[in-house]
């Protein structure tokens, strides 16, 4: 059995927690960190869910395996006791990965391992897949409800608001970088399609506050020398307008192949 910590029990880690404890074989929900933790024993009591709370720091100790559903200013925290123990973290913050290639270093001098899921992204298996040859270019256009973008930190320094919007905004233009810095809670997919291509200086992605929509819409475009594809996916958005349904979905299907019989895809 592999021992799954869960750190943050917000919109994804409650799906988490709910399914892991109603059982996937070969996986067991071991512990979870919160920030807030009478409000999550509240929520595990509602839920009849038994799940102790433990510090971060204290992860090592019960689990194998950690999944951050927390917010990318915390993945240090998070990451950095489970691979010290050369133990393994799936990161939904790919984001905050690229400033912090220190904890891929650790990860291989500890012999643990960073899993970064497909997310609320497609196709990722074709794009790792093109980059054992040669990419040419990859560019993401991104659109959002404009209530998804609220509080961005690249809107806030700009000045740049999305509030009462009766058309499509286009609100950032430039690489995967600095849109994973001036976006951190919007578009980790971003991130996660430059680490498994390119890299984060040669992705380029738009980003656009579109009040017609009221769904997370990402439209990938990939020029490789062994296929030229696309791709355009709409994700409905869970309870925290930020975060698609599909992304916690994603952990779990993931999960799940670590002791499948048959695990199909890359």
């Amino acid at each position: 059995m592999t021992r799954v910590a869960i750190a943050g029990l917000g919109a994804i880690g409650r799906v988490l927690a709910r399914r892991l404890y109603d059982g996937i074989p070969g996986l067991t929900l071991a512990c979870a960190s919160v920030r807030d933790r009478a409000k999550a024993q509240a929520w595990l009591e509602r839920e009849r869910i038994v799940c102790p709370l433990v510090d971060l720091a204290a992860m090592p100790d019960h689990a194998d395996l950690a999944v951050e559903c927390a917010p990318a200013a915390v993945i240090e925290d998070i990451c950095r006791p489970m691979l010290e123990a050369g133990k393994t973290v799936m990161v939904l913050s790919a984001g905050a990965l690229l400033a912090r290639p220190h904890l891929i270093a650790l990860a291989r001098e500890k012999g643990g391992q960073i899993i970064v899921p497909t997310g609320a992204l497609l196709g990722l298996d074709a794009v790792t897949a093109a980059a054992e040859g040669q990419i040419s270019s990859v560019r993401m256009t991104t659109r959002k409800p404009p209530n998804g973008l609220v509080g961005a930190p690249y809107l806030t320094a700009n000045g740049i608001s999305v509030e009462g919007l009766n058309t499509p905004k286009r609100v950032f233009s430039g690489n995967a970088r600095e849109a994973a810095a001036g976006f951190p809670a919007n578009v980790n997919v971003a991130a996660a399609l430059s680490l498994a291509g390119i890299g984060p200086e040669r992705t380029t992605i738009e980003i656009w506050a579109d009040p017609t929509i009221d769904r997370n819409c990402h439209s990938i475009e990939i020029e490789a020398d062994s296929a030229r594809f696309s791709f355009t996916i709409e994700n409905v958005p869970s309870e925290n307008p930020k975060t698609g349904k599909i992304t916690a979905l994603s952990v779990l299907a993931a999960l799940r192949k670590l002791h499948a019989p048959l695990r199909v895809g890359t």
